[in-house]
């Protein structure tokens, strides 16, 4: 099969629930030429609720899986309309859909993930090839299934100087370190967002801490970071991944905080996590960072981890900078590019699993 660029359109649920993102990316999986649409969708109240009432829930046991396929079946709609608005904006001819929606439960030791998202209606409603569940080969051989957009930030790194780390906040933390020779080295480090958002939610009622106003105003109560970072998840080596829910069992700690010092506390405990695993589990220690994903955009947590890092250069995924590049939406239109042409997604050094291997389920509209 020749290799060629692709019209890729990515959408991103992740683990953090504040909506998807969509990227229109011009690839072939092993470059990325263009990033032609960056775009958020906020997801409405009712299906933010509706996604967190399935959150840790299991397909296999009968009563649990009603509950998923009415809140996968919303998503999906969601979906669609965000892809035909993207049509009707665009000139391009989109090639294919890479979809990687919000994950509800991931544990890997039990062979299991699931991320909400119907492709097959998605195919069939929208007309373009879809290609969506990424993790689920990886972790039937074996694997972590996460992080799953190594290969991409290890793309986006070959311009940078060597070695360095891409910080990637989502609902979860990852870290992509990439050495002088290319090598790869990638895992889940700790919380990222959904700690914070489960606080905030919780306690005053709001998705997020926008622009970390709450923790920037808060007081950092050290002795609960330092009983935080006391979890079995620290003292494992990569590779490894997370649960959305994995820290709920420390999150206990915070009870009795005021809204503000709770996450203020709880973005400390994020970038002391960030450093912990930098300073012991990268092959080498990187010049340089690159801080991404919507962890970026809390100045409060950017801080936190820059004086955590002070040796470090530190960059934040700007769009000026990098031109929309650095987001989860384009590595995972770069992952469907790379599943298409039968390229690797996960590695030894990513996931654990015992050999380089492709993961994505393809749908096509019937009669295509």
């Amino acid at each position: 099969m020749m290799i060629k660029p692709l019209n890729v359109l990515g959408l991103m649920g992740g683990t953090s629930l504040d909506g998807i993102k969509a990227a229109l990316v011009s690839t072939d999986g092993v470059d990325i030429y263009e990033v032609k649409i960056s775009r958020k969708f906020i997801y409405p109240e009712a299906l933010i609720q509706k996604i967190r009432a399935v959150l840790g829930l299991h397909y296999a046991i009968a009563e649990e899986r009603e509950k998923i396929e009415a809140a996968e079946t919303d998503v999906t709609n969601f979906l669609i309309e965000i892809v035909k608005e993207i049509k009707n904006e665009i000139p391009d001819t989109i090639d294919v859909i890479g979809l990687e929606g919000p994950t509800i439960c991931h544990e890997p030791e039990n062979g299991y993930t699931y991320q909400l998202g119907k492709g097959r209606l998605l195919a069939e409603n929208t007309g373009i090839k879809v290609v969506t569940h990424f993790r689920n080969a990886d972790i039937l051989n074996g694997g972590q299934g996460s992080p799953i957009t190594a290969t991409y930030y290890s793309a986006l790194a070959q311009n940078l100087e060597k070695p360095n780390v891409f910080i990637n906040i989502g609902g979860i933390t990852n870290l992509t370190w990439t050495g002088h020779l290319g090598e790869i080295t990638a895992f889940d480090c700790g919380p990222g967002n959904a700690l914070i958002d489960d606080w905030v939610f919780k306690h005053g009622g709001m998705q997020m801490d926008f622009n970390g106003k709450l923790a920037a105003t808060g007081t950092v109560h050290e002795k609960i970071v330092n009983q935080m970072m006391k979890h079995d998840f620290f003292a494992k080596y990569p590779p490894k991944s997370l649960d959305r829910n994995s820290f709920n069992d420390k999150t206990e700690h915070l009870e009795g905080l005021s809204l503000e010092d709770g996450a203020a506390t709880a973005t400390a405990f994020i970038s002391e996590a960030i450093a912990y695993s930098l300073a012991l589990y990268l092959p080498e220690v990187p010049v340089c960072a690159v801080i991404c994903g919507g962890g970026a955009q809390n100045p409060t947590l950017v801080r936190f981890i820059r004086q955590h890092l002070k040796e470090m250069k530190i960059e934040t995924a700007t769009e000026d900078v990098f031109n929309f590049k650095i987001g989860d939406a384009p590595a995972i239109a770069f992952l469907a590019a790379r599943r298409l042409y039968s390229l690797p997604i996960t590695f030894p050094t990513t996931t654990g699993i015992a050999q380089p291997m492709t993961g994505g389920e393809i749908y096509e509209k019937e009669g295509k």
